[in-house]
């Protein structure tokens, strides 16, 4: 089992940054991609970024790229996502995911989840 543990949301004016974590306990941090995900109501979760074990691969949706940066410590078991020039359209419920190996932008290929955290963009 991962425990995936988010932090970092708030309130923010459109243009501005905050920098999500997630920190993970249970397993080997180290054997796991891990990705970012977010949900607005009404909304079907959709992929924002993804890392590979090692940090040395990421990939992004188009609407953050060049925005948002992943990044992960595992000597801290922790991944972080910086989203910097936020925009109203960011407002969502932003969730860490945990898989093995390999990275994937398929939220069903994930199977461990944290519990989310809030991030709303005011205009």
């Amino acid at each position: 089992q991962v425990q995936l543990v988010e932090s970092g949301g708030g309130l923010v004016q459109a243009g501005g940054s905050l920098r999500l974590s997630c920190a993970a306990s249970g397993r080997t941090f180290s054997n796991y991609a891990m990705g970012w995900f977010r949900q607005a109501p009404g909304e079907e979760r959709e992929f924002v970024a993804t890392i590979n074990w090692s940090g040395t691969s990421t990939d992004y949706a188009d609407s953050v790229k060049g925005r948002f940066t992943i990044s992960r410590d595992n000597a801290k078991n922790t991944v972080y996502l910086q989203m910097n020039s936020l925009k109203p359209e960011d407002t969502a419920a932003y969730y860490c995911a945990a898989r093995l190996r390999l990275k994937s932008r398929v939220p069903s290929e994930y199977g461990y989840w944290g519990q989310g955290t809030q991030v709303t963009v005011s205009s």
